[in-house]
């Protein structure tokens, strides 16, 4: 079992950037993929990074791509998402997840971390 915590949301300007941070406590956190995903409200959630436990392969929604990166520090049980060029549309909570599978599918994920706020600003 794995407990997920994030952190590094805020309030930025457009252009900005953060860093978001998914400690996890637990054991074989190097098992799991880990995957980023986003919600606003009302609205189902949005797929937006994910990575191998071996960080040998990423894949990112297409409306990210090129502007934010996804990596992981097994040592320190720990993912992180770089977000850069912000856009106000990037403003929604962002949760991380660990499956046991590669997969970009939220239904696939079995532990969620509670989530963390972006602001971007225009």
């Amino acid at each position: 079992q794995l407990q997920l915590v994030e952190s590094g949301g805020g309030s930025v300007q457009a252009g900005g950037s953060l860093r978001l941070s998914c400690a996890a406590s637990g054991r074989s956190f190097s098992s799991y993929a880990m995957g980023w995903f986003r919600q606003a409200p009302g609205k189902e959630r949005e797929f937006v990074a994910t990575i191998t436990g071996n960080s040998r392969y990423v894949t990112y929604a297409d409306s990210v791509k090129g502007r934010f990166t996804i990596s992981r520090d097994n040592a320190k049980n720990t993912v992180f998402l770089q977000m850069n060029s912000l856009k106000p549309e990037d403003t929604v909570v962002y949760y991380c997840a660990a499956a046991l599978v590669y997969t970009t599918n939220p239904d696939e994920y079995i532990y969620w971390g509670q989530g963390t706020q972006v602001t971007v600003s225009s």
